[in-house]
């Protein structure tokens, strides 16, 4: 099993955007100038954390919780300020999407952390406040606690 932790703002996967240049070539860009940087910082820290050790085949399983900055509005204000309001939400659910952090998390944990992807078989992720980052566990699946009885 690897753990680790990535600092910075989580940056979800854009679509990517066919294009044709003047010239008569085809290019492809990343609608999001961010996700390369995000993707990079999530490799390097993965590869701290596998020691060098060959990356991992399946199947895997995944646990990851993508941290975010709480708004101005969670706070209370006054001679409170900076005490969270009783009604602040544990849990992000503003954009960006989950799904769009976990594409990009995988396509920088690819070659790094495990083979392809695809090995990947049970996820569990989660989006809440705290220190913006993001908390990654990934192991090789010994025994599925969840197996359904047939």
């Amino acid at each position: 099993m690897i753990e680790f932790r990535v600092d910075g703002e989580p940056v979800p996967q854009g679509s990517k955007t066919v294009g044709h240049s003047k010239g008569g070539g085809t290019f492809v860009r990343e609608d999001n100038p961010k996700t390369e940087p995000w993707r990079n910082a999530v490799a390097a820290r993965a590869r701290e954390a596998m020691n060098g050790e060959k990356p991992m085949s399946g199947p895997l399983q995944l646990n990851v919780v993508f941290y975010f900055g709480r708004p101005k509005g969670h706070y209370r204000t006054g001679r409170h300020a900076g005490e969270l309001k009783p009604t602040a939400p544990d849990f992000c659910s503003k954009r960006p999407d989950l799904d769009k952090l976990l594409r990009a998390l995988g396509d920088a944990l690819t070659g790094v952390a495990f083979v392809d992807d695809a090995a990947i078989s049970i996820v569990r992720a989660r989006k809440r406040y705290g220190s913006p980052g993001a908390v990654v566990q990934l192991d090789v699946i010994e025994d599925d606690p969840y197996l359904e009885v047939r």
